[in-house]
This record gives structure tokens, sequence and C-alpha cells, in this order.
């Protein structure tokens, strides 16, 4: 997990200063800051059309009665490569209108589906609907307690004195 965090908030962006040098070296610095300024105003606005036509699909599909689950991964997508272009770079500039352009979004979102159901079937993934029982018992609430997922009983703990996914 630290090694995601440490790719995630060093190395992606050093290769992202990396790569904006080099682009200023090629184009100047003004056409630089102009195509920063370009991809965030124009992703924002790639990200508002598909946002409001994924919410659209998303009113549709509860309105029919059905689970808007495509949907709801389009929006999530949508989000994520908008914040993306809101950040300044290439490699995440890419990546975000990759998110933003319908066939493209289908496919990363594709991957994430098979993704998530490889862990849902591998049992690493628990849907926890409601508020377990246990943290009620314990005088938790749902913000406070850190091991929602993990059933205190299951790993030997008394619940009743478990607060915080710790035991006291």
């Amino acid at each position: 997990m630290f090694a995601r965090l440490a790719l995630l908030f060093v190395v992606v962006p050093l290769v992202e200063l990396a790569l904006l040098i080099q682009v200023g070296q090629v184009v100047g610095l003004g056409p630089t800051i102009l195509l920063v300024l370009l991809t965030g105003v124009g992703g924002a606005a790639l990200a508002r059309r598909e946002g409001l036509r994924t919410l659209s699909s998303i009113q549709r599909d509860m309105a029919s009665g059905r689970i808007p689950g495509d949907a709801l991964l389009d929006g999530a997508a949508i989000l994520f490569g908008g914040a993306l272009l809101l950040t300044p770079g290439v490699l995440t500039d890419l990546f975000g209108i990759s998110l933003l352009v319908p066939v493209t979004r289908r496919w990363f979102a594709s991957r994430m589906r098979h993704w998530f159901q490889r862990q849902l079937d591998a049992g690493t993934v628990r849907w926890v609907v409601g508020t377990p029982d246990w943290v009620s018992r314990s005088g938790a609430t749902p913000g406070n307690v850190h091991d929602s997922q993990r059933d205190p009983a299951r790993r030997g703990l008394d619940p009743e004195h478990e607060i915080d996914g710790e035991g006291s």
C-alpha cells in the first residue's frame, strides 16, 4: 500500500514535471502554459457534458426500476477523469481525457467491472449494507469505526468492548 501511495504522490508528479519541462523546451513556456490551461478548461467542459449525460442515464434507469450500475461506473470514471484534468501534467491529462471519451471510458469501466468481480469472487471485498449490529452494541458510530468490514466476534474479540476497530 505504501508503494502505491509513493508512486501516486511522489513518482507521478516528478514524471509529470519532467514531461512539462521537456514540452516547454520544445515548444516554449507560453504554449506549454496555454496547453495546460486548455486541457483544464476543455476537460471541464467535456466532463460537464458527459456527467450530465450520465446523470440522465442514471435517472432513466432509476425511473424504470433498474439499478444504474453501468451508469454509476461511468459517473465515477467521469469524476476521476475530470479531477485528473485539473492536475497539471501530460500523462494525467491523457488519462483524464481517456476517461471522459465514451469509447475508452467503456473499456476502462469494463476492466474495472472485471477486477471488481474477481475481488468479490475471491472474497476480498464484502458488501455491508446498513450498520452491523456489533457497531450499535459497542456504542460506536459508523464514522468512528475503522474496521467495519470484519466482525469482531469472528476475530475472537468481544463486540461489547470494541470501538474504533480496536479491542479495549
